[in-house]
């Protein structure tokens, strides 16, 4: 980076030139180089800030992940997003282990799949974990099983669940799961030339650091790729916006909810032995007097005062006082 002058040296300069002390030849202006290098067969699709959007959308799934995964399993589970780049999809694919854990799937109304790449060291423990054990295996360098393929095909299909909610202040979206595949070079999803944007997950399950790296194509992000902005994610999360329509519809939704009332007339405590001898038309003593307001409850909570009365041919009570 080129030395910036003050103004005592830019005048003792001019000075210089001025009474012969220093030639304009030898003033040589470093001038940095306009031109960038660009490489035409991995192109950068994605700006700094779309890509900054997708890391703030996938911190918020990363959350969501670790949450539902720390219920399903009943084990220390943590989940944080580490980076997010964009690449070539065949470097990404080359970039994976073998074996690993490849999930296709389609994020509906969005075009073509999309990956979610989990490695074994995140795996192992899972498995071990959903098959009764304590989750403290972590070597499992070996092709998957049958039946452990479908264990983790419905634990994976409820993690790309989560996708919906983290996404859908951009784009409603439905994942699903298409296809499972241990060896990454059978990963034929996207184009090897398609740039991808790769969102990295760190793990830690128990005591052990796994990864996951979910891989969005350019194809499938272009139909949404001008909502991947600053601008439009904050102007859908500020706090600022006119909550009254908000409001409004909360309150309309709330109206529906039905809730159960019931009025307590009064209580009393009997002897086993008085209990067990009740028979029909006996009167048992309430502890309240007559007169004396009732308790009307709202789904099992005290909330109003009330007199018993009859309208038509219905018992009813009449509200006397709020609590």
């Amino acid at each position: 980076m080129a030395e910036v002058l003050s103004q005592a040296e830019i005048d003792a300069l001019l000075q210089a030139l001025h009474r012969g002390e220093v030639r304009a030849d030898d003033v040589k202006v470093d001038e940095a180089s306009k031109a960038k290098k660009y490489d035409f067969r991995r192109p950068n699709k994605l700006s700094k800030e779309q890509l900054r959007t997708l890391y703030m959308i996938h911190d918020n799934y990363a959350r969501l992940v670790a949450n539902f995964l720390a219920a399903y399993l009943r084990a220390g589970i943590q989940v944080k997003i580490v980076s997010v780049e964009q690449m070539t999809y065949e470097d990404f694919i080359i970039s994976l282990p073998s074996p690993t854990l490849i999930s296709i799937f389609s994020m509906e109304p969005l075009p073509g799949s999309a990956v979610l790449e989990t490695n074994m060291n995140f795996i192992a423990p899972i498995i071990d974990l959903l098959f009764g054990g304590t989750g403290d295996t972590v070597t499992l360098q070996r092709e998957l099983t049958e039946i452990e393929l479908h264990v983790l095909r419905r634990l994976i299909s409820r993690v790309l669940e989560r996708l919906r909610l983290s996404w859908e202040d951009i784009q409603e979206i439905n994942p699903k799961l298409e296809g499972m595949e241990t060896n990454p070079q059978f990963s034929l999803a996207v184009s090897p030339n398609e740039t991808v944007a790769v969102i990295t997950l760190a793990t830690t399950v128990n005591k052990f650091e796994g990864l996951i790296n979910l891989c969005l194509p350019y194809m499938l992000l272009e139909p949404v790729i001008s909502r991947l902005s600053a601008s439009h994610w904050f102007a859908i999360t500020d706090g600022r916006e006119d909550v009254s329509a908000f409001r409004a519809a909360i309150e309309e939704l709330l109206a529906q909810v039905p809730v159960k009332l019931s009025a307590k007339c009064g209580h009393t405590r009997l002897p086993v032995r008085e209990f067990i001898q009740l028979q029909v038309g006996d009167v048992i003593t309430l502890n309240k007097q007559l007169g004396e307001d009732l308790e009307l409850q709202v789904e099992g909570h005290t909330k109003f005062k009330v007199q018993p009365g009859i309208v038509g041919q219905k018992m009813a009570v009449q509200v006397t006082e709020v609590l």
